[in-house]
């Protein structure tokens, strides 16, 4: 019989419910993000740790409960111009899960897209957490500035964590203003090969890339390769003619500058839009970006799409298939994140660690759940 959910309304009673459980846990935000091994517990919910606690536009500053909806602390900053610098992806159109993504499960799951080739992922732009443990002791580290030099640095650690450290119950960003002006250069028609090259040309220019992606199967069917460029608007417009004149050997870049278009584009590529709702498995792979290509090419059936100027790639394989044994020798990692629960049980989803790693891992997860009771088993 399936237990009911606890719902704590507040940090000191998500303290006592974690000191008081008798078995697993299984942490849910707003459980869009169903990655790793199926978790078998009692489920402990963090909606109810919702607020934005603090927010300075002035020193780009924000602190909010680990249950803040994602879209409630975008609103704001969007009223600010301000957003979150690592774009954080929406797992929900490529996971078919429902829900609202929150603050924690962001962090959690250390979400980031495209922009984080340039501007980090969501462990840079966390400067503090609080978070209960699993003995149900309350931790706090880090702060509202960027400065953290006693301990352990959980604010990193806590970030692609998902949930067996601790169960977060507050977070805080630093933020960046949002630009004046977002544009896309755009190519059609040029191979998986090609285009990394053509991204890696871009990417080694003077000239500001924030975004840099090839779809095999773009949204009217052809292969897309797109670059995005941001700031002001008389820059944007300078540095894309500087960069379609230094693409001039693989073709023609069209520059668009519709907002709609643009946005529209981009969330696409960060959402990973072209895989919803079409069958198969999905993996991520994190990767050398010349080394992609010949990676993907391994993969019989596969379909790609490539961010980050080829540095991860996400691949449609038909179902049950482990990717891994065909990419012995890889150098980067191979994660599954979307599958039956039969093939999340039989698959492990997160790239097996070096043996000195895992012992690092293992030593950490007994250190801060000596029970371990916190999503046990999820990224085994």
């Amino acid at each position: 019989m399936d237990q009911p959910a606890l719902a704590p309304a507040n940090e000191a009673e998500l303290a006592q419910a974690v000191a008081a459980a008798t078995g697993p846990l299984r942490i849910v935000g707003g459980d869009t993000r169903g990655v790793g091994r199926p978790v078998a517990g009692q489920p402990l919910s963090t909606a109810r740790l919702s607020g934005i606690r603090l927010y300075e536009p002035g020193a780009l500053t924000l602190v909010a409960g680990a249950g803040t909806p994602l879209a409630e602390v975008e609103a704001a900053l969007a009223a600010e111009s301000q957003r979150l610098p690592f774009e954080p992806m929406d797992h929900r159109a490529l996971l078919g899960s429902h829900g609202q993504p929150t603050l924690g499960g962001m962090v959690a799951a250390n979400a980031s897209g495209p922009a984080r080739m340039v501007r980090g992922a969501c462990r840079d732009s966390l400067i503090g957490v609080r978070f209960v443990d699993g003995s149900g002791r309350v931790v706090s580290n880090g702060g509202r500035v960027m400065k953290n030099v006693t301990g352990y640095d959980l604010v990193k650690l806590m970030a692609g964590s998902w949930g067996t450290l601790g169960v977060l119950t507050e977070v805080a960003f630093k933020l960046l203003p949002c630009p004046e002006t977002v544009a896309v250069l755009r190519r059609e028609g040029l191979d998986d090969a090609t285009a990394i090259r053509a991204l890696t040309e871009a990417l080694g220019t003077p000239f500001e890339v924030t975004g840099a992606a090839h779809l095999q199967r773009g949204e009217g069917g052809a292969p897309v390769t797109m670059i995005r460029i941001e700031g002001f608007a008389d820059s944007v417009a300078y540095r894309a003619r500087q960069l379609q004149a230094a693409l001039a050997e693989f073709g023609t870049f069209d520059l668009d500058t519709d907002p709609a278009r643009v946005e529209a584009a981009w969330v696409h590529v960060c959402d990973v839009r072209g895989f919803a709702d079409v069958p198969g498995d999905v993996w991520h792979l994190s990767t050398v970006p010349g080394d992609a290509p010949g990676l993907v090419a391994r993969v019989p059936g596969a379909q790609a799409q490539y961010d980050w100027g080829g540095g991860r790639v996400w691949l449609l394989v038909p179902d049950g298939t482990d990717i891994r044994p065909l990419l012995v020798g890889m150098c980067g990692h191979a994660t599954l994140i979307r599958a039956s629960a039969d093939t999340r049980a039989a698959i492990r989803s997160f790239q097996p660690e070096a043996p000195g790693v895992a012992a690092l891992s293992d030593g950490l997860r007994a250190r801060f759940d000596p029970r371990g009771i916190l999503n046990p088993g999820l990224m085994a």
